[in-house]
């Protein structure tokens, strides 16, 4: 995506070999295929370009306020295998946003990639969810 400037401004598909290596790579090839045929969608490339130019401007829109006490408690769910955000990104995410009033927890999820919610084992991601969020109401 970031390789053609144009991309900016259209919507962009993965291919399968991209889908397979970002999001299904830790389900069997049969399942990221039809994961790839099901949930893989042209997007857009403006959130791309922004992740991407963030540190270079400083009115961006991925700003995050850490210590605003307006966002309520915060679950990051890792996964060990996660080529799109590796856990070493979201647990530096948790590094920071733990300094909010609020509570912030981490958890990782062994053998799972980005996929984990759509697939087969999104019902383990679901329960830690829901546990975190029946203790924060």
């Amino acid at each position: 995506m970031l390789g053609n400037p144009a991309n900016r401004r259209r919507a962009v598909a993965l291919t399968y070999k991209q889908f397979r290596y970002g999001f299904a790579n830790a389900v069997s090839v049969a399942e990221a295929r039809h994961l790839s045929d099901t949930f893989a969608v042209p997007a857009s490339g403006v959130p791309i370009f922004q992740a991407a130019t963030a540190n270079l401007n400083p009115w961006t829109q991925l700003k995050v306020d850490t210590k605003s006490g307006a966002r309520g408690p915060l679950l990051i769910i890792s996964d060990e295998r996660d080529h799109v955000v590796p856990r070493a990104v979201a647990h530096a995410s948790f590094k920071r946003q733990k300094r909010n009033v609020w509570d912030t927890e981490f958890v990782e999820i062994p053998y799972r990639g980005h996929a984990l919610t759509i697939d087969n084992g999104w019902r383990n991601v679901a329960d830690t969810a829901l546990t975190f969020t029946r203790r924060h109401t």
